[in-house]
Protein backbone atom coordinates (compact mmCIF):
# COMPACT_ATOMS: atom_id res chain seq x y z
CA UNK A 1 0.00 0.00 0.00
CA UNK A 2 1.17 3.14 -0.71
CA UNK A 3 0.48 6.44 0.96
CA UNK A 4 -0.42 9.93 0.02
CA UNK A 5 -0.63 13.06 2.66
CA UNK A 6 -1.83 16.94 0.91
CA UNK A 7 -3.93 20.17 1.71
CA UNK A 8 -4.85 22.91 0.19
CA UNK A 9 -6.10 26.30 1.97
CA UNK A 10 -9.34 27.80 0.77
CA UNK A 11 -10.99 30.98 0.80
CA UNK A 12 -14.66 29.66 1.98
CA UNK A 13 -15.73 29.10 4.89
CA UNK A 14 -15.38 25.36 6.91
CA UNK A 15 -19.47 24.70 6.35
CA UNK A 16 -19.15 25.75 1.91
CA UNK A 17 -16.01 23.38 1.86
CA UNK A 18 -17.49 20.02 3.43
CA UNK A 19 -21.06 21.07 1.13
CA UNK A 20 -19.23 20.85 -1.60
CA UNK A 21 -17.55 17.99 -1.22
CA UNK A 22 -20.27 15.55 -0.62
CA UNK A 23 -21.55 16.43 -3.61
CA UNK A 24 -19.55 13.65 -5.14
CA UNK A 25 -21.51 14.27 -9.27
CA UNK A 26 -19.81 17.33 -9.21
CA UNK A 27 -15.68 15.47 -8.79
CA UNK A 28 -15.64 15.31 -12.41
CA UNK A 29 -15.01 19.12 -12.62
CA UNK A 30 -11.91 19.44 -10.45
CA UNK A 31 -10.87 15.18 -10.19
CA UNK A 32 -8.31 15.06 -13.25
CA UNK A 33 -9.27 11.34 -14.83
CA UNK A 34 -12.86 11.18 -12.81
CA UNK A 35 -15.15 10.76 -15.75
CA UNK A 36 -18.88 10.04 -13.62
CA UNK A 37 -19.53 9.41 -10.43
CA UNK A 38 -23.10 8.25 -9.82
CA UNK A 39 -24.52 8.51 -6.01
CA UNK A 40 -26.49 5.60 -5.44
CA UNK A 41 -27.56 5.54 -1.54
CA UNK A 42 -26.05 7.69 0.72
CA UNK A 43 -23.04 5.14 1.54
CA UNK A 44 -22.70 3.79 -2.00
CA UNK A 45 -21.40 5.61 -5.50
CA UNK A 46 -19.92 4.69 -8.48
CA UNK A 47 -16.63 5.95 -10.54
CA UNK A 48 -15.91 5.80 -13.81
CA UNK A 49 -12.16 6.98 -13.81
CA UNK A 50 -9.31 6.81 -16.46
CA UNK A 51 -6.41 5.97 -14.89
CA UNK A 52 -3.00 5.30 -16.38
CA UNK A 53 -4.95 5.58 -19.78
CA UNK A 54 -7.24 2.58 -18.63
CA UNK A 55 -10.78 3.30 -17.68
CA UNK A 56 -11.89 1.60 -14.50
CA UNK A 57 -14.96 1.02 -12.71
CA UNK A 58 -15.39 0.94 -9.06
CA UNK A 59 -17.86 0.78 -6.13
CA UNK A 60 -16.63 3.18 -3.07
CA UNK A 61 -18.33 3.28 0.25
CA UNK A 62 -18.43 6.12 2.71
CA UNK A 63 -17.45 4.37 6.26
CA UNK A 64 -17.69 7.91 8.03
CA UNK A 65 -18.85 11.58 7.46
CA UNK A 66 -19.30 13.41 10.28
CA UNK A 67 -20.81 17.24 9.10
CA UNK A 68 -18.32 20.25 8.95
CA UNK A 69 -15.08 17.50 9.88
CA UNK A 70 -14.21 14.68 7.93
CA UNK A 71 -15.99 11.95 5.09
CA UNK A 72 -13.77 8.45 4.95
CA UNK A 73 -13.96 5.74 2.26
CA UNK A 74 -13.21 2.28 1.28
CA UNK A 75 -13.60 1.47 -2.47
CA UNK A 76 -14.94 -2.54 -2.62
CA UNK A 77 -13.94 -5.01 -4.25
CA UNK A 78 -12.11 -4.19 -8.26
CA UNK A 79 -9.04 -3.29 -9.45
CA UNK A 80 -8.88 -0.11 -7.35
CA UNK A 81 -7.94 -0.38 -3.87
CA UNK A 82 -7.69 2.43 -1.73
CA UNK A 83 -9.54 3.97 1.33
CA UNK A 84 -9.23 7.41 2.38
CA UNK A 85 -10.13 10.60 3.82
CA UNK A 86 -10.48 14.21 3.91
CA UNK A 87 -10.93 16.68 6.92
CA UNK A 88 -12.13 20.28 6.88
CA UNK A 89 -10.16 22.35 9.52
CA UNK A 90 -11.64 25.96 10.42
CA UNK A 91 -9.18 28.39 10.07
CA UNK A 92 -11.19 31.51 10.26
CA UNK A 93 -14.38 32.46 9.24
CA UNK A 94 -13.59 32.50 6.02
CA UNK A 95 -10.82 29.82 5.30
CA UNK A 96 -10.56 26.53 5.68
CA UNK A 97 -7.57 23.80 5.21
CA UNK A 98 -8.68 20.78 3.19
CA UNK A 99 -6.78 17.78 4.14
CA UNK A 100 -6.72 14.55 1.93
CA UNK A 101 -4.73 11.50 3.02
CA UNK A 102 -5.33 8.38 0.61
CA UNK A 103 -4.01 4.79 0.85
CA UNK A 104 -3.78 2.96 -2.40
CA UNK A 105 -2.66 -0.29 -4.42
CA UNK A 106 -1.14 0.23 -7.24
CA UNK A 107 -2.65 -2.22 -9.91
CA UNK A 108 -0.17 -3.48 -12.35
CA UNK A 109 3.11 -2.48 -13.79
CA UNK A 110 2.20 0.71 -15.17
CA UNK A 111 0.60 2.07 -11.73
CA UNK A 112 3.61 1.00 -9.44
CA UNK A 113 5.97 2.74 -11.93
CA UNK A 114 3.63 5.89 -11.88
CA UNK A 115 3.35 5.52 -7.74
CA UNK A 116 7.17 5.35 -7.76
CA UNK A 117 7.61 8.54 -9.89
CA UNK A 118 5.33 10.57 -7.46
CA UNK A 119 2.40 10.67 -10.14
CA UNK A 120 -0.45 9.75 -7.47
CA UNK A 121 0.90 12.85 -5.48
CA UNK A 122 1.15 15.08 -8.18
CA UNK A 123 -2.50 14.45 -9.64
CA UNK A 124 -3.65 14.98 -6.30
CA UNK A 125 -1.53 18.29 -5.13
CA UNK A 126 -3.51 19.07 -8.63
CA UNK A 127 -7.17 17.88 -7.79
CA UNK A 128 -7.16 19.66 -4.72
CA UNK A 129 -5.48 23.16 -6.16
CA UNK A 130 -8.59 22.47 -8.42
CA UNK A 131 -11.15 22.01 -5.83
CA UNK A 132 -9.80 25.52 -4.78
CA UNK A 133 -10.34 26.70 -7.88
CA UNK A 134 -13.85 25.50 -8.27
CA UNK A 135 -15.18 26.71 -4.91
CA UNK A 136 -13.92 29.81 -4.59
CA UNK A 137 -14.78 30.86 -8.41
CA UNK A 138 -18.39 29.84 -7.42
CA UNK A 139 -18.25 31.31 -3.87
CA UNK A 140 -20.81 28.66 -2.51
CA UNK A 141 -21.53 25.27 -2.76
CA UNK A 142 -23.76 23.71 -5.46
CA UNK A 143 -25.58 21.69 -2.70
CA UNK A 144 -25.09 19.84 0.79
CA UNK A 145 -25.87 16.45 2.29
CA UNK A 146 -25.51 16.84 6.06
CA UNK A 147 -26.42 13.63 7.18
CA UNK A 148 -23.55 11.60 9.32
CA UNK A 149 -22.41 8.21 8.85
Amino acid sequence: MSKVEESVEVDVAVRTAYNQWTQFETFPHFLDGVERIEQRTDTMTHWVAKIGGVTKEFDAEITEQIPDERVAWTTLGGEVRQAGVVTFHRLDDVRTKVMLQLDYDPDGFAETVGDKLGFVKRQITGDLKRFKSYIEDRGHETGSWRGAV
